[in-house]
């Protein structure tokens, strides 16, 4: 189970202010569980943890075998969670630099359709020169700009290396079962398919295809993730204050009524960045409505000690932090000596980097708590395959209370709209003039 701490929020809140909660969250966990909220048509992901292997998970693992052995360059084709959530196991389980080396076998894996910039697509077409690849278009419409802009292109590449049928070898469409465009383009094309339910949405989706796919062509093992996901299932099913998910969505709830209006995830693993995407595209658009939520910042520590420190110790006292915790590798660093010692460093020779990490953990959090910030640690413990599952999980469950706490629906984006209306009439797309 991930523990919560919630030692260093006290002064900011009490415990009876917590304790007078319980009812409250009991009732939104309740609204989640039960389907009588808001957004019910999209609460499919609360049960996609399976402990055994489903038919389309084994397929999942075939095509991605299939994939491994014919491709140099694996290319997945998406934006917001289509991506955020694949990218963020990716990395997080194997490092930010996890391409350097790889090829046919293990394959290099790299994102297209999340942006508009023109050299990103200049860098992307200079990895993929000489390379053998296959692709990935995940989207439930087949139509959102950036990965339809991304699809056009990448398809007219392939077909013109492997010719037309070659290349239906080496399309795969994640899209919803029935209906949509990509849907219609796959059927009509032959790709091989994968189903996005319709009653999951984007940012709850990585327990799909959407994210099982590119961590079993990354070599993850997806079977794992799954059951660590489906323990989390019943162990966050606990309806009291003994569930870590209860603490954290009922603490950030008393926090923001106190006018702690924005919230940095942090965790000391460069690995973690982009699982720091994936949540703040989970918990902004879920709760950033009606004048309401919770700002969601990602911060990856120490390095932005040295950009966002002062402001986190000494700026205005509107902000909370959440700081991640894994336990330290098998495989240890050791501080080095040198009789020099000009860089004055010998008082930690033969001290561990995990043991140097540990103490920069214990005093951010001791300066940060000081200094008015109210900080809740999450202590993940060892990170692995079931780990990576469970994290998910806990953290979509804790998002789907917090935001009914809030009184918002956690399912909808309407807001997201306004920027489309306003490019699609400046672009010209018909239906759009006025």
């Amino acid at each position: 189970m991930i523990k919560v701490d919630i030692s260093n929020v006290w002064g900011e809140v009490s415990l009876p202010d917590l304790l007078a909660l319980e009812k409250e969250v009991f009732a939104a966990h309740n609204t989640l569980t039960e389907g009588t909220g808001e957004g019910n048509d999209f609460l499919g992901w609360l049960n996609l943890p399976v402990a055994e292997p489903t038919e389309e998970m084994r397929r999942i693992s075939a095509a991605a075998e299939r994939i491994r052995e014919s491709s140099d360059v694996f290319v997945v084709v998406g934006i917001g969670g289509s991506y955020l959530g694949p990218r963020a196991a990716i990395e997080l389980m194997q490092g930010p630099n996890h391409n350097i080396g790889k090829g046919k076998g293990n394959p290099q894996i790299f994102f297209a359709g999340n942006s508009l910039s023109t050299r990103h697509w200049n860098e992307l077409m200079r990895l993929l020169e000489g390379k053998d690849f296959s692709i990935a278009i995940i989207s439930k419409s087949g139509t959102t700009t950036e990965p339809a802009i991304a699809t056009r292109a990448l398809r007219w590449m392939l077909e013109r290396k492997y010719g037309t049928d070659g290349a239906k070898k080496r399309i795969y469409a994640i899209t919803d079962p029935c209906k949509g465009a990509l849907r219609q383009m796959a059927s009509e094309e032959g790709w091989e398919t994968f189903v996005i339910p319709p009653n999951v949405g984007g940012r709850y989706s990585v327990l799909t295809a959407v994210g099982l796919l590119p961590m079993a062509v990354a070599g993850i093992d997806i079977n794992a993730v799954m059951a660590g996901a489906a323990e989390a299932k019943e162990t966050y099913n606990l309806r009291s204050f003994e569930n870590p998910v209860w603490l954290y969505a009922a603490v950030r709830n008393l926090l923001y009524h106190r006018g702690k209006c924005i919230e940095l995830f942090e965790s000391f693993e460069p690995g973690f960045k982009m699982m720091g995407g994936w949540w703040q595209q989970l918990f902004g658009e879920s709760e950033g409505k009606d004048n309401k939520g919770i700002f969601p910042v990602t911060a990856e520590l120490t390095a932005d000690l040295h950009s966002l420190g002062q402001m986190i110790q000494q700026g205005e006292r509107n902000m909370f932090e959440t700081m991640v915790r894994f336990a330290p590798p098998e495989k240890a660093a050791v501080v080095g000596s040198d009789w020099k010692n000009l860089d004055g460093l010998n008082y930690l020779e033969g001290k561990t980097l995990a043991f140097v990490d540990e103490q920069a953990y214990l005093g951010t959090l001791a300066a940060h708590a000081d200094g008015g910030v109210p900080v809740i640690t999450m202590d993940m413990g060892e990170l692995n395959e079931e780990k990576l599952g469970e994290m998910f999980y806990f953290l979509e469950l804790s998002c789907g209370i917090s935001a009914y706490m809030l009184g918002v629906n956690p399912f909808n984006q309407p807001g997201v709209e306004y920027y489309k209306r306003n490019m699609f009439h400046l672009l010209g797309k018909p239906g759009y003039e006025s």
